[in-house]
């Protein structure tokens, strides 16, 4: 499921115990407006919740989690990033990167 979500919903999800993915966007960039088509394909295939989190909504945040470029794809285990993507890429692509990292 595709959550639009600030700094506190991240924070809170990032305590806890679970899996999720979290895409740092920008609502002018191209890239992640592809991307974010991507997403919104293969989130229903996926078990795992995609946050969405505006850069220039949540400065602090992406800069806190040192974001220089969009899109920036977090994938959290268990309140640990345990990779890290940047720059779009197709659903196959993310559907390797989620079987390779989320399993």
């Amino acid at each position: 499921m595709l959550i639009h979500a600030d700094a506190n919903a991240f924070n809170k999800l990032l305590e806890g115990k679970g899996t999720f993915i979290v895409d740092f966007f920008a609502t002018w960039c191209g890239p992640c407006k592809m991307l974010g088509a991507v997403l919104e394909k293969v989130a229903p295939e996926i078990p795992y919740d995609i946050l969405k989190i505006d850069i220039d909504e949540n400065v602090k945040l992406a800069e806190e989690y040192e974001v220089m470029v969009v899109p920036t794809l977090l994938f959290v285990k268990d309140g640990e990033i345990i990779h890290r993507e940047s720059g779009f890429f197709s659903k196959d692509k993310f559907r390797a990167l989620v079987q390779a990292h989320m399993q």
